[in-house]
């Protein structure tokens, strides 16, 4: 079995048990897909077509706004599945453009072959339903904090949450997904690193 594979299944099998029968089928419904480095997978502004898990690598979601300035949505390394949602759900275009941070693997899936995959395969419809109330509770915390959580807090708990992503983000991207100036992120991880010492 390729090692992406493997990834998604220990992802998989942290919140339901699948039969060796269910591997085989799953992998009938993904497509893989290597990434160069800054290759776009989704374009604002068009349908976003696949949910896509990341084997390996590092993908960003983002808008960019009039002036040029990117506004990042999430950051999904390896283990991650990212998508415009609504889009992929909907048909409708896609609010976030999605492309590689660094070279990744990826398992990309359709829509239609979402559907025919929960119905082949139906615990596959549990993890999902899983997978998704977890997305949407993590979305309201992020809300609540970027609204109650002063910079540092936001900071602190990037940095508890998920340490590996802040030495491979830029940190003007780091700042844009925290809503902070490069410049208060900066002085954040100064004080942080004295405060530590």
């Amino acid at each position: 079995m390729p090692k992406m594979y493997e990834i998604i299944f220990k992802h998989i099998e942290e919140k339901v048990q699948l039969t060796p029968e269910d591997k085989e089928l799953i992998q009938t419904f993904f497509k893989p897909k290597k990434l160069k480095k800054k290759q776009f997978l989704v374009v604002e502004g068009h349908v976003c077509s696949y949910l896509i898990f990341v084997s390996k690598g590092l993908l960003k979601s983002y808008n960019v706004d009039e002036k040029g300035n990117e506004h990042i949505n999430q950051f999904s390394p390896e283990g991650w599945w990212t998508s415009d949602m609504s889009s992929f759900f909907s048909g409708g275009i896609s609010f976030y453009s999605i492309d590689a941070m660094e070279n990744s693997d990826v398992l990309l899936i359709t829509s239609e072959d979402f559907e025919n995959l929960t119905v082949k395969v139906p615990i596959m419809e549990r993890y999902f339903r899983l997978l998704f109330q977890n997305s949407l509770i993590t979305k309201e915390r992020r809300l609540i904090s970027s609204h109650t959580h002063t910079a540092e807090e936001k900071y602190r708990h990037l940095l508890e949450s998920n340490p590996d992503l802040i030495n491979r983000i830029p940190q003007n991207l780091l700042a844009s997904y925290l809503g902070l100036s490069p410049e208060t992120l900066s002085r954040l991880k100064k004080n942080i690193v004295l405060g530590n010492k």
